[in-house]
């Protein structure tokens, strides 16, 4: 009787420690994960599209029941993007509750010259493509100037008269699209004025402000501005016009220029992520894709929707890298 309770006592006791074990292991094929709160980084200041993206991204995940858990958002503006990559490669890479927001400066600030970071989308996870976006120019409603080409004409008659600012760093994602259209029109882009800011919402306050002339940022951060009058948009960087308070802003094509520059954005996870985390985040970002919720938050966010899983956001990113690399080698920018 002693011997059998023994026994009893010692199964009890290797099932307790198996279940500590499993339970100390987030992610493990027990079905453990998730179980803890969540942490959503924009690496940026509070306004621009990461800010958006990732507290659009939590809001509705966690409306929706897709994540049960508390999902919070943090601001890490520095470089465009470079200080928080590096820190969180160094620090969270291993950590499967701290995601993070993106778009094309993960690629272009590893590929350019200056301010360069050595990390980038290999780096980290990629776990889905979201949405897409496009560059536009802007000026203040009250702005002299009334069209794209006087814009250009002035940057080209003295670049340092015009001041063009933008939410990242220079060489970065904001710095091509404003320098985009005087490059196509025969400009050198060395010579442009460009003032960077940490955020969207930094360098859109500004240009009203009149630090600047003109602003080259994601076109779905201007739309309340446009409709408050406070601003004229000159330029979208899509194939074709947008709809809705979009329709009236000319493409870049149709004054001429053969440019396109569309934002993709999208969500990261650490290296260190098991094959059944990357399957439960495949899973929860399809599912949002589809999901009623989210599709009014993309049309209230002037945002169209692109998805993209895992292995196909990868892939798309390895082309996308191709891509970058040309535009910064024609803007003499490469490293």
């Amino acid at each position: 009787m002693l011997k059998r309770n023994g026994i009893k006592i010692i199964t009890a006791a290797l099932v307790l420690a198996m279940s500590l074990t499993a339970c100390s292991t987030p992610g493990s094929s027990t079905g453990e994960y998730p179980k803890k709160p969540f942490i959503v980084t924009a690496p940026s200041g509070a306004g621009g599209g990461w800010d958006k993206t990732a507290r659009s991204l939590t809001k509705v995940l966690t409306e929706t029941k897709l994540i049960e858990q508390t999902m919070t958002v943090e601001n890490k503006p520095g470089g465009g993007g470079t200080v928080f990559l590096a820190e969180y490669v160094a620090k969270d890479n291993e950590d499967p509750y701290k995601l993070f927001v993106s778009s094309p400066p993960i690629l272009i600030n590893n590929l350019k010259k200056e301010g360069n970071s050595p990390f980038g989308y290999k780096d980290v996870t990629p776990l889905a493509q979201m949405t897409k976006d496009f560059g536009a120019i802007a000026v203040p409603a009250n702005s002299k100037f009334t069209d794209l080409q006087s814009l250009i004409d002035a940057i080209k008659a003295d670049p340092a008269s015009v001041t063009l600012a933008g939410g990242s760093a220079p060489g970065s994602m904001d710095h091509l699209i404003s320098v985009l259209p005087a490059f196509k029109s025969g400009v050198d882009p060395r010579t442009v004025k460009y003032l960077s800011y940490d955020g969207g919402g930094e360098a859109i306050a500004a240009l009203l402000g009149n630090n600047a002339d003109a602003i080259g940022t994601d076109i779905s951060s201007l739309g309340s501005y446009l409709k408050a009058g406070k601003i004229k948009i000159l330029a979208v960087t899509s194939s074709e016009r947008l709809g809705g308070d979009f329709a009236d802003v000319p493409t870049l094509k149709e004054l001429g220029l053969d440019a396109e520059f569309t934002i993709w954005r999208g969500v990261f996870g650490p290296k260190g992520l098991t094959e059944e985390q990357l399957a439960f985040w495949d899973k929860t970002l399809k599912d949002l894709s589809e999901n009623e919720v989210w599709q009014q938050e993309l049309v209230a966010n002037d945002w169209a929707s692109e998805y993209r899983n895992a292995a196909d956001f990868k892939a798309f990113l390895e082309e996308q890298e191709q891509d970058v690399q040309e535009l910064l080698t024609a803007l003499g920018m490469q490293k």
